[in-house]
């Protein structure tokens, strides 16, 4: 899952930004309305969550801009906790409203529960073949088999099985899966891609085919 990131306390912004990667998010991370916008025109995200005091106006100017274009769920970071600031930012159109200091746990739960909300993409558990990817506790197992993946790993194993029986493109695991301002090497999903394939052995129940020159498809093969 991809995140955008506003936040312009540069430690505040280090401390939440790192926890999200552990927690297996790709984030976007900046600091002002203005870079935001540019990485709205460069990318989709699965969520965002907005500082609201920003130097170059508020997070929730930027709401509009999400609605308009993937309706992406949004969650607002601030200071201000008054009832009032809270109802206005919730009528603003954000989708949770999270006064600070933030406690960084309770912050990735709730960002997880906006995502798993009626109308969004994305459920805690996912399963194929004899697979269940627990996506909270970020744990693969085949039946009660725990397999061992790193995070980068899981986050592809988490796409293909999202998009079960579809074609994913490259691009879109690239895109997925690692932060924009990452230095990327050329065959670095194609790596990635070959260490789930052969975790996931013959005894998985699932297919993860390669479909050349566009990208890869993991098959259930229960399904007919």
């Amino acid at each position: 899952m991809r995140v955008l990131f506003i936040e312009d306390h540069e430690a505040l912004a280090q401390a939440i930004g790192g926890a999200l990667r552990r927690a297996g998010f790709a984030v976007d991370q900046v600091g002002t309305l203005l870079e935001a916008r540019e990485a709205l025109a460069l990318a989709e995200y699965d969520l965002a969550l907005l500082d609201v005091g920003l130097p170059d106006g508020s997070g929730t100017d930027l709401i509009p801009d999400l609605r308009e274009k993937h309706a992406t769920p949004v969650i607002l970071l601030t200071a201000r906790g008054a009832l009032g600031d809270r109802i206005e930012g919730l009528n603003s159109g954000a989708d949770d409203y999270v006064v600070k200091p933030v406690e960084i746990p309770e912050l990735i739960a709730r960002c997880r529960a906006v995502l798993r909300r009626p109308g969004n993409r994305t459920s805690a558990i996912l399963t194929a073949g004899h697979l269940l990817l627990d996506t909270v506790h970020r744990e693969a197992r085949r039946g009660t088999e725990v397999l061992g993946f790193s995070r980068r790993e899981l986050g592809v194993l988490e796409l293909l099985m999202r998009r079960k029986n579809r074609v994913v493109p490259r691009q879109l695991l690239l895109e997925t899966i690692y932060d924009r301002d990452e230095e990327v090497s050329p065959n670095a999903i194609d790596a990635a891609v070959s260490r789930v394939r052969r975790a996931l052995g013959t005894e998985s129940g699932v297919d993860l085919q390669t479909v050349r020159g566009v990208g890869w498809m993991l098959m259930d093969a229960s399904d007919p």
